[in-house]
């Protein structure tokens, strides 16, 4: 993949997107004070590079709670016996395909892994601990978090300082 050239409109436009993905062409291009066929070409563009994975919507687990549970996120360590490059792709292929997993990182010193992980309640947390954790056998120790507030939840990438 190619290395893209960005300037500071290119940031702004980044960070606006980041903001509020469903900002019209017309409405982003008046934030960063360029034409709309501009906003356009260069937001096509670093889609294209690959600097938008994604754009997506945030749901609310508090005002979902109501329909659908609470539900249980917990945030868990994960060690491997052997740490090879091997066996640690394979645990993330592994987790990464089961949707409980909203996030895995690969972390160091400490564990190997850092989950989060969302299910509906205790007995599908066990299922999930036994399908992905005590079911593999280079995992050689779990430890799980339980969270019961979450305070802040902010998925945006600092651009600038």
């Amino acid at each position: 993949m190619e290395q893209i050239s960005i300037d500071e409109i290119d940031l702004k436009l980044l960070e606006s997107m980041q903001t509020d993905a469903s900002l019209s062409n017309q409405t982003l291009a008046e934030r960063v004070h360029i034409s709309p066929p501009t906003c356009l070409r260069r937001v096509k563009r670093l889609r294209d590079a690959g600097l938008v994975e994604r754009e997506i919507a945030l749901l609310s687990p508090g005002k979902l709670a109501a329909i659908t549970g609470y539900g249980l996120t917990a945030l868990v360590e994960i060690t491997l016996d052997r740490q090879g490059a091997e066996q640690q792709e394979a645990f993330e292929t592994r987790v990464a395909q089961d949707t409980a997993v909203q996030q895995c990182y690969r972390v160091s010193p400490g564990p190997d892994f850092m989950l989060v992980v969302h299910v509906a309640d205790m007995p599908r947390y066990l299922a999930l601990a036994q399908r992905l954790f005590t079911s593999d056998a280079n995992v050689r120790n779990v430890k799980a978090f339980f969270s019961i507030k979450r305070t802040k939840f902010e998925p945006k990438v600092l651009l600038a300082q």
